[in-house]
């Protein structure tokens, strides 16, 4: 049978209460058998004694402490529970020895142990807490769970805190815990030895920080200001400057004098007062309101103002013309002036009054009996009416009665002459038109007819709504349109079609499919008769077009058959990588044609040759090895007409050099590659396949290759020219090198300055004076010059830097400090 053993602190907290707050505290001690076991050599019930007795040293000498003790008397009884010594003050004493004398010896009744404390606590009257210190599961009380639960319900305020000692394998036991102080408000701890159990007890056992004082219940309260009454209908929320005052029950001034449309208040519950001055009409608005605890609105509502205009303007006008009307009246914000029918709310123009006075009013586009109206924004009130009469206006339109279609006609008109009021033409029945002319382009005006036969009208248009003022009919006719070319064409090919028709601006002869109307290929008319019309890239049925510009309108068909042509590459089945092969060809051999090689499934090209260069042709094969294709290709949509393998094999090519190079040192390379025009030996970072220096091998063999400035892991290379494909790689390890200046450590200005060097002494390398921490320099010699060199001194005395300066990117290799004096 597995013994669990448990710890139990049973207290009414807060243990730091003055003495006559304090409650009883009682301590329960489990004296289960488990509580010999051991962690880190000590057993379980001599650690528990040592903490409990230390515990007891903290607490005040007046606390009311009692004993209560399980498991000590008797084996497998779970009813072993005794009560040592009773709740009393200076008790701290008998309770260390009475402890100190226990014999662990029992089962482990916890959930029980906890009841009894509980009722010896009254825990149904007044407020108690359990500290719990636990080695295991329950071995008595099949439920922990729920009797915690029950303690939680009767007791008027109880809490246990429970904490797992030397727990942490026992996942049963780590949950029963968890739920015993989940269900009584506790807390859940941990301690794995004597130090996290002191801690652990220490923690739990803190009195609980004081609740603090309850907070006043605030209500947001928004204050808003209104135009008109509180039946919310017709009311306005005013955007406009309000001052407002609010006063608390007590009469305190909670807000003076504020200046906003609107704000927001937390106010406690009570009955307030509001006072609110709408600064415009200086009207005052007194109220006492209400806050009941919830968010809400108080809303001050002001007087609609009474407003006045006045309107002046010509009793009559034209139809669609612009007057001046005079106004008088408050002028706020997007007031406006309108005209509309009488008896009718809504308008047919308006103009703001804030566009000037007088404003100018486009009148409507049909004659009858009007109202000017000024209205108010605000209220949208009419505030002043003015009838004026609108007159017909007089139109005339002249033309031709019959037109081919798409033709261009002459219309004469009178009329108004509105701004972009428009002459149209449309279909009869149908007031949307084909096509317009705008008016201002004067009279007569240009019209295009429509591109399909038919009865037609044309119109005078204002361009106010569309409002048709005078139509005439016209009809119009078909053209007469021919085409004439050969019934069957190669694919891709020009060939020479005859036309007749209208010959419209920018008209054109297309070639398409039939039963599609898009065109492929098109040739405009206007580049003679007969014109040159490319083939479609493929062989099929086709038609040949004559079509209007207008809409790309059909006007006649003429079906061709394009035919496929003979075409074919002949070339080696084999290449080296970037080699120029020979490739002979037949087919059209059209402008701009080209043979071209590409991966094979990709019809990509990689490199390609025009046709009109000859036959046979060079072509460039890829710089990758692998499966490619030659293919002759229309430039026409770049279809391919003809395609044969070729496989493109690896290039064999061997670097040889010195495996370290000082840098900026010019090295000889050794190769073997295929020579390729302009490829090149280069040298670049491992990693990074960009170059630093290169050579191209036309220069000789071995090539001459400059080292990198910096130290580090390079890569000598062969690089075909072909989009700088690497070929060979080659490691090679550039290494620094340091210079040293020998030169004196003062001169005096108009003396000779010699300055001794040990370094690479590269061709174009230098001895330079300058300011320290500046690259530029003041006066320079070249190392090629000897050793020493002379270097002329700076104008001015001052402190200076020798260098010694690789010419490679300026690089300073070494340098020294020399002071010139007066």
């Amino acid at each position: 049978m597995r013994f669990i053993a448990a710890l139990f602190l049973l207290l009414c907290l807060p243990l730091t209460a003055v003495a006559q707050d304090r409650p009883n505290t009682i301590l329960v001690l489990d004296a289960s058998g488990s509580m010999w076991g051991q962690i880190d050599g000590v057993a379980k019930i001599t650690i528990a004694q040592q903490v409990i007795t230390d515990l007891l040293a903290t607490l005040p000498d007046d606390e009311n402490l009692g004993l209560t003790v399980y498991g000590a008397r008797t084996r497998g009884d779970c009813t072993d529970i005794q009560t040592v010594i009773e709740p009393g003050p200076g008790t701290k004493g008998a309770i260390a020895d009475a402890i100190a004398n226990i014999k662990p010896l029992g089962k482990t009744p916890m959930t029980d142990a906890v009841i009894a404390a509980a009722q010896a606590l009254r825990y149904t009257e007044e407020k108690a807490a359990v500290i719990l210190v636990s080695d295991g599961v329950e071995t008595c009380n099949p439920d922990p769970c729920a009797a915690a639960a029950l303690l939680e319900e009767a007791g008027i305020d109880f809490t246990a805190h429970v904490v797992g000692f030397d727990v942490g394998s026992d996942a049963e036991a780590v949950r029963q815990m968890q739920c015993i102080a989940d269900e009584t408000g506790g807390r859940f701890l941990t301690a794995a030895n004597a130090t996290e159990l002191t801690a652990a007890l220490t923690e739990v056992a803190k009195a609980p920080e004081p609740e603090p004082a309850p907070v006043p219940k605030l209500a947001s309260i928004t204050f808003q200001a209104f135009q008109g009454d509180d039946t919310v209908t017709g009311d306005m929320i005013l955007d406009e400057q309000i001052i407002w005052t609010v006063t608390a029950p007590d009469g305190t001034i909670l807000v003076a004098d504020k200046d906003a449309t609107s704000f927001d208040l937390d106010l406690a519950e009570g009955i307030y007062s509001v006072a609110a001055l709408r600064v415009k009409t200086e009207d005052v608005v007194t109220e006492d309101f209400e806050v009941v605890g919830i968010a809400d609105y108080m809303t001050a509502f002001f007087p609609k103002p009474v407003l006045a205009a006045t309107l002046t303007a010509v009793d009559t006008a034209p139809l669609g013309s612009t007057i001046d009307v005079e106004w008088e009246g408050p002028n706020e914000n997007r007031d406006y002036i309108s005209v509309a029918v009488p008896d009718r709310s809504d308008y047919v123009n308006y103009s703001y009054t804030s566009d000037g006075n007088p404003v100018a009013l486009r009148l409507p586009p049909k004659a009858g009996t009007y109202e000017i109206r000024y209205i108010s924004n605000a209220t949208k009130d009419v505030l002043a009416t003015r009838t004026i009469e609108v007159t017909p206006v007089e139109v005339t339109l002249n033309a031709t009665d019959q037109a081919t279609i798409g033709a261009t006609i002459d219309v004469d008109w009178t009329g108004p002459d509105y701004a972009r009021d428009y002459i149209s033409v449309g279909k009869v029945g149908d007031d949307n038109y084909v096509n317009y002319t705008n008016t201002e382009t004067g009279s007569p005006l240009k019209l295009e007819m429509p591109a399909k036969p038919g009865d037609y009208e044309i119109r005078y248009q204002l361009n106010q709504g569309g409002t048709i003022l005078a139509r005439r009919p016209i009809t119009v006719s078909d053209a007469a349109v021919t085409l004439e070319a050969a019934e069957t064409a190669a694919v891709g090919a020009t060939i020479p079609v005859t036309w007749t028709g209208p010959d419209y601006a920018r008209d054109y002869v297309s070639v398409g499919k039939v039963g599609n109307d898009n065109y492929i290929n098109y040739t405009y008319t206007e580049t003679g008769n007969p014109l040159s019309l490319e083939m479609p890239p493929e062989p099929g049925d086709y038609e040949i077009r004559y079509q209007l510009n207008q809409g790309g309108t059909i006007l006649a068909r003429r079906p061709i058959t394009v035919a496929a042509v003979e075409v074919g590459v002949t070339a080696p089945a084999t290449a080296a990588a970037g080699e120029t092969v020979s490739v002979g060809w037949t087919g059209p051999d059209y402008d701009r044609d080209y043979i071209a090689v590409g991966k094979v499934g990709d019809d990509a090209y990689v490199n390609y040759t025009y046709t009109s260069e000859g036959n046979p042709l060079p072509v460039e094969m890829p710089a990758e090895p692998g499966d490619y294709e030659l293919r002759y290709v229309l430039n026409q949509g770049g279809e391919i007409l003809s395609r044969s393998p070729i496989t493109v094999t690896a290039l064999k090519v061997t670097l040889q050099a010195e495996p370290t190079a000082p840098i900026g040192a010019t090295i000889p390379v050794a190769f073997e590659g295929p020579d390729y025009p302009r490829d090149y030996i280069a040298v670049g970072k491992v990693g990074d396949d960009n170059y630093i220096n290169y050579t191209r091998i036309e220069d000789g063999n071995p090539a001459m290759v400059e080292m990198p400035t910096e130290p580090g892991d390079y890569e000598l290379r062969y690089v075909l020219n072909q989009r700088g494909t690497i070929v060979q790689r080659l490691p090679i390890a550039v290494t620094d090198v340091k210079a040293q200046l020998v030169a004196p450590d003062t001169i005096k200005l108009g003396e000779t300055l010699m300055v001794g060097w040990d370094g690479p002494g590269y061709g174009r390398d230098y001895i330079a004076i300058g300011v320290p921490g500046d690259n530029s320099y003041i006066e320079y010699a070249r190392t090629s010059d000897g050793n020493p060199v002379s270097l002329r001194l700076p104008e001015d005395a001052g402190t200076y830097e020798l260098k010694y300066v690789m010419d490679q990117g300026a690089t300073v290799l070494g340098t020294r400090p020399i002071e010139v004096t007066k």
